[in-house]
């Protein structure tokens, strides 16, 4: 009998499949597909402090292994999050959730995250550092190890829960950027967010997308994320999230391997809405395959 269990900063995870924020919305809507109580945890959409649309349409393009969106933070803001999102999503699931939260100023960060530190469903809050910094000429905070140093620090203020920071691929050196959020206080890191894309159609000779450019996620960025899961395992003692093209029970035995303690499935999530629940019938097999007893004995085991 093998063991899928694991742990994130003092939380035992069943498995460590987790659906990745804004591939399954607050989770409710996947109730009626099947009982969503078998995954390890769940993030939740983005949730930033006001109610945003999101980006005009169209949002999606469709690549080899992989598609580009860029929905643009569509959500209800924080104060519905707690007041509607969350707890309809008690109903179906009984397990802590992870809490994604983006913002647009160090301040937003620390109002949205302080708000949301309360809410006793909420096991890990993960800041999603890739969004542009109104403050500093729209360049994301987690491109630069200042910012992500002050954004971690500004939450960790105000919040007694584990804080994960969510970081870009979209920069030089992804370990400087962990150990920045290490040095600030974090409890362990999320990565990769999307790498940036972008298509053309031949007819109308015009970007794809509305907005031009768009986060790329999909099978085609898995080994980009096992090598920047791979850096940031050497470069900081925090555990690891890691995500990024994730499609099977291999693929998660890898992103452990490479020093993941816990995986998120995204884009697989919006081609098949079973993905997560496939990965975890499908891990004790793959396990017993490679003679893996226990999951928590592989992590960083190719280091």
């Amino acid at each position: 009998m093998v063991n899928t269990k694991v742990t994130l900063s003092g939380l035992t995870l069943d498995n460590p499949i987790i659906p990745a924020s804004g591939t399954f919305g607050f989770g409710y809507e996947f109730a009626d597909l099947y009982d969503i109580n078998i995954l390890g945890s769940i993030s939740c959409k983005g949730t930033t402090k006001e109610p945003r649309f999101g980006n005009p349409t169209p949002r999606i393009a469709e690549c080899t292994d992989g598609l580009i969106n860029s929905v643009g933070l569509q959500n209800p803001g924080i104060d519905k999050v707690i007041s509607e999102e969350l707890p309809k999503l008690a109903k179906h699931y009984q397990k802590p959730v992870i809490a994604n939260i983006s913002g647009f100023s160090i301040e937003e960060y620390a109002y949205t995250c302080e708000k949301i530190n309360d809410h006793e469903q909420v096991g890990i809050i993960e800041v999603n550092i890739s969004c542009p910094n109104v403050h500093n000429g729209g360049m994301s905070f987690g491109t630069n190890a200042e910012s992500a140093f002050a954004v971690t620090k500004a939450v960790k203020k105000v919040t007694t829960k584990p804080v994960y920071i969510k970081l870009s691929p979209n920069v030089t050196d992804i370990a400087e950027i962990a150990k920045a959020c290490e040095a600030a206080g974090a409890d362990g890191i999320s990565l990769i967010n999307t790498l940036m894309g972008m298509r053309i159609d031949l007819k109308t000779r015009k970007p794809v997308i509305a907005n031009k450019m768009g986060g790329f996620s999909g099978p085609a960025i898995f080994p980009v994320a096992v090598r920047m899961v791979y850096q940031v395992y050497e470069a900081v003692k925090l555990p690891i999230i890691g995500m990024g093209g994730v499609n099977s029970a291999r693929d998660v035995i890898e992103m452990m391997l490479a020093g993941a303690s816990a995986v998120q499935v995204g884009a697989a999530n919006l081609v098949d809405p079973f993905a997560c629940k496939n990965i975890i019938e499908e891990l004790p097999k793959v396990m017993e395959q490679f003679g893996i007893s226990s999951l928590q004995d592989i992590i960083g085991g190719s280091h």
